[in-house]
């Protein structure tokens, strides 16, 4: 699976993916086959970090 590259896009459907389908960031990487560290270092490129007890970027 491909990711957007652009961080913003890459935010709305990591938070879009996970508010639907996921119950946490670890179960959405597992599925998609996606690097957890490489999402976390892109986002926070952004300001944005993963909490965990919402389940999406903020």
């Amino acid at each position: 699976m491909s990711l957007p590259n652009d961080p913003i896009i890459l935010l709305s459907y990591i938070n879009t993916q996970l508010r639907d389908f996921y119950p946490s960031l670890d179960e959405l990487c597992k599925s998609l086959c996606v690097d957890k560290e490489e999402i976390k270092r892109k986002l926070s490129s952004v300001n944005y970090e993963y909490n965990k007890s919402l389940n999406k970027f903020v």
